[in-house]
């Protein structure tokens, strides 16, 4: 029987008068791979700190019975000890930790993580800056890893490779599903489909019932109406009457059986199902150019460093484009040249570019988070709250002030205002990098719906599989297409 690493028991974790998590019995055996999933603000990272210990349930145990590491995305690494292969892998620069950028500075907790064995591991989003390079070395070091693992990641491609169990956190309970993440959707695309037959069947059987009470009582009225054919027939018009009041009394009590029954029958709404949101292009947006973004002998330096060499490159009319390649292999530096029409970019005189970059974004106006895609926006207001709603900003998210969101309700604004905005053509650097998976999938549901060119950046394997018609990739100082 395998070793249990950890145990949780009778869990109930409050903030204020919130509770953020309530669990009645959790455990990680010893060769345990758990993903955990669920939306932005639903307790993950609060689950992973519970089981580290960093935080502290309001009730009930949590038992810890190995040594293990702990990984966080948003710690800054300290000194330490790292094993010397590993930091030849990772390509870790020998510089000051202040000179780091934010990919260095994960590869640098990695290799600290990996370069002392322990039972247990607990990672929050290792991914998040690492490109496809630093990703695979992940999967890699970890598939062979001998011991317990608990991992945070909105990387789909990532808890594919190696997880073997999913937790999900919803409304501060945690389901525990057996298998990867695919074998996760395919299980809730079951439930959903379990429960839309529930629902179907709840809808046929009210039907049914309140047909038969409305029988009954059509029947009880045409009773007090009287029978125009026994009218004719002589006899004790007293026992007559009293025997119609009975039969009515009878019928209308058996209607009133029924509709107690519709009372007592169980509820079961329909699954919710994500429609793709078409986002049409007026005719003063529309592009006619079969290319509207051109790259002529295009030549690309940061400093003393070229990194493209007489590149020349077409991207079509209403296409997703994704540029891929290493991290600092120029990327985001060809999407800043096509933004400001740099030398060597040719772009369609009617194009009018909205872009999204990975920066931390100030609101200098004070309004609610409707009127910020309102006043840029052409749409109705049911298309913006449809927007908004399917990258999770429900109820009165709506009403917040753009000037107290967090930095991940910030990037689902940008993102949402972008797509809602007067643009054709969109420059994406990184958007999935603060999303969960359910507004990752909202983003690709929105690419889908998207009349416009869009050119963008992304580490996330699934994410660009799913939404590009084009890949290209910069390699030794050429922009390569992929497929």
């Amino acid at each position: 029987m395998e070793k249990v690493c950890f145990e949780l028991e009778n869990i109930e974790l409050n903030y204020l008068d919130k509770t953020i998590l309530e669990i009645e019995r959790l455990a990680v055996h010893q060769f345990d791979r758990i993903g955990i999933v669920g939306k932005n603000g639903a307790g993950k990272s609060t689950l992973l700190k519970l089981l580290a210990g960093i935080v502290q349930p309001s009730s009930g145990i949590v038992k810890r019975h190995v040594d293990f590491a702990y990984f966080d995305q948003l710690i800054t690494p300290e000194e330490s000890e790292i094993d010397y292969d590993l930091k030849g892998k990772l390509a870790i620069p020998e510089t000051e930790l202040g000179n780091f950028s934010g990919g260095e500075e994960t590869r640098l907790k990695l290799a600290q993580v990996f370069s002392n064995y322990h039972e247990a591991r607990l990672i929050d989003e290792p991914t998040t800056h690492l490109d496809a390079d630093g990703s695979q070395f992940f999967i890699e070091e970890l598939m062979y890893y001998y011991g317990a693992l608990v991992l945070v990641s909105h990387d789909r491609y990532v808890l594919d490779q190696f997880v073997t169990k999913i937790w999900e956190v919803e409304k501060g309970t945690v389901t525990e599903y057996p298998g990867n993440y695919t074998e996760y959707v395919r299980q809730k695309e079951l439930e959903k489909k379990q429960l839309l037959e529930q629902h179907e069947k709840y809808i046929k059987e009210k039907t049914r019932l309140m047909k038969a009470a409305d029988e009954k009582m059509q029947k009880a009225e045409k009773v007090t109406q009287g029978d125009k054919k026994v009218t004719k027939v002589k006899g004790n018009r007293m026992f007559e009457t009293k025997s119609k009041g009975t039969s009515q009394k009878s019928m209308q009590r058996a209607a009133k059986a029924i509709e107690q029954r519709v009372e007592q029958l169980k509820s079961v709404e329909a699954p919710k199902e994500e429609q793709i949101i078409r986002f049409h292009q007026s005719n003063a947006l529309q592009l006619h150019n079969k290319f509207p973004i051109m790259g002529e002998s295009l030549t690309l330096k940061a400093g003393d460093k070229t990194l493209l060499k007489e590149a020349n490159f077409q991207f079509p009319l209403g296409k997703t484009i994704a540029i891929t390649g290493k991290n600092g292999s120029g990327k985001t530096t060809l999407l800043h040249h096509i933004l400001k029409r740099g030398e060597g970019i040719a772009i369609s005189p009617k194009a009018v570019m909205g872009a999204y970059q990975q920066m931390d974004y100030q609101f200098s106006k004070e309004e609610t988070v409707f009127e910020f895609v309102k006043n840029r926006s052409g749409y109705k207001e049911s298309k913006i709250r449809a927007v908004l709603h399917a990258m999770n900003f429900t109820g009165n998210d709506v009403k917040k002030n753009v000037q107290n969101l967090s930095g991940g309700e910030a990037t689902r604004l940008v993102l949402c205002q972008l797509f809602l905005g007067r643009y054709n053509v969109l420059m994406l650097d990184e958007p999935t990098n603060f999303l969960d998976i359910f507004c990752m999938e909202a983003l690709e549901r929105f690419l889908h719906g998207y009349e416009g060119t869009v050119l963008l950046i992304s580490h996330d394997r699934t994410f660009v599989e799913t939404v590009a018609d084009s890949v290209y990739a910069i390699e030794e100082q050429k922009l390569v297409l992929k497929s």
